[in-house]
């Protein structure tokens, strides 16, 4: 089936999610090996405090496909480069991680368990709300005493991996390159509105969404924005080799867990590409509405890109259900 063909099933869900007031607006995309790109858009870029319609080039705040396109290439290069050791702890680069304690569980976790979520690290930590200052924030991060849990998918391992890069650059994150085509900000004419937000007193539009990323003022785990061009261009370069080297991408594709490869998710019951994946497919998704899934067997990639928080996160937008459906539609069911 052509790209067009697959771009016409998939949309059907996504116009319908809008049609129905369930989502402001989308933008839809796929990108085949050879570079050929199709995008479909609608809806509302912004409903309040003024509408603003939707555009092909629409910037949105990529939330956790953060974890994906920046940090963890940047993570897989360092290792590639000798400068780190994957499965070496992270106290390699940050020493001074629970320094009081040298027996703390915390000082044995290594950067590929933190890449696999495969720590016991807790999955919500609302570190904006211990204050304002981005550097007594990172202490707070590193000298904390976490309560230990299972493993499960954590914004602490990337924050980690965040203050890793920074350690090493000798920079904070938002002083570093995004990447091609993508920034830490955008213009709020160019970009997808996201919540209202009840701490910072206003619609968020071009500004991180993520309230810890908000409070350390860039991390590892969210903050990056972009289009839907950039994100495409960005799995091409996976799918034709392009854009990471071939031990990056192997490792991208390699199963850590179950669910979970390093960096990336891959297919499992319930997971957000749909139920008709091949085995060759690797995906995240963000909390804003986003998600991307890169085919390797295909030779396609699909990404969905939704406003589904504004005005507001507390409502049922359906967006788990939605993302399923458009993988469903690209995969044949």
């Amino acid at each position: 089936m052509t790209l067009s063909k697959l771009l016409d099933r998939a949309w059907a869900p996504v116009a319908e999610r809008i049609d129905a007031g369930r989502i402001p607006g989308a933008v839809l995309g796929l990108v085949s090996a050879d570079g050929t790109v199709k995008t479909r858009h609608a809806g509302q870029a912004q409903l309040v405090p003024k509408p603003r319609p939707m555009r092909e080039y629409t910037w949105f705040d990529l939330a956790s496909l953060t974890k994906v396109i920046y940090t963890t290439p940047a993570i897989l290069k360092l290792a590639e480069a000798g400068t780190i050791d994957l499965d070496a702890p992270i106290t390699t680069v940050l020493p001074d991680l629970r320094h009081y304690n040298l027996d703390a569980w915390e000082r044995k976790v290594t950067f590929r368990q933190c890449l696999g979520h495969q720590t016991p690290f807790p999955a919500v930590e609302p570190i904006y709300t211990y204050g304002r200052d981005p550097d007594l924030l990172r202490t707070f991060v590193l000298q904390r005493e976490w309560q230990a849990g299972p493993s499960v998918y954590s914004d602490i391992n990337f924050i980690l991996l965040g203050f890793v890069i920074e350690r090493l650059a000798k920079k904070k994150i938002r002083e570093l390159d995004a990447g091609e085509g993508f920034d830490w900000e955008a213009e709020p004419i160019e970009a997808a509105a996201t919540e209202d937000c009840y701490w910072r007193h206003r619609v968020l539009v071009g500004e991180v969404h993520d309230d810890n990323c908000a409070a350390l003022q860039g991390s590892g785990h969210a903050g990056l924005f972009g289009p839907v061009t950039s994100v495409l261009d960005f799995a091409k370069g996976l799918l034709d080799g392009t854009g990471a080297s071939a031990e990056a991408i192997r490792l991208m594709r390699t199963p850590l867990s179950s669910r979970r490869t390093h960096g990336w998710e891959h297919p499992h019951d319930g997971w957000s590409g749909g139920d008709h994946c091949g085995t060759e497919v690797i995906g995240h998704t963000g909390f804003t509405g986003t998600g991307l899934w890169i085919d390797f067997e295909a030779g396609h990639a699909w990404t969905l890109l939704t406003n589904r928080v504004h005005p507001t996160r507390h409502f049922d937008s359906g967006i788990g259900l939605l993302r399923r459906a458009v993988g469903d539609a690209i995969n044949g069911a």
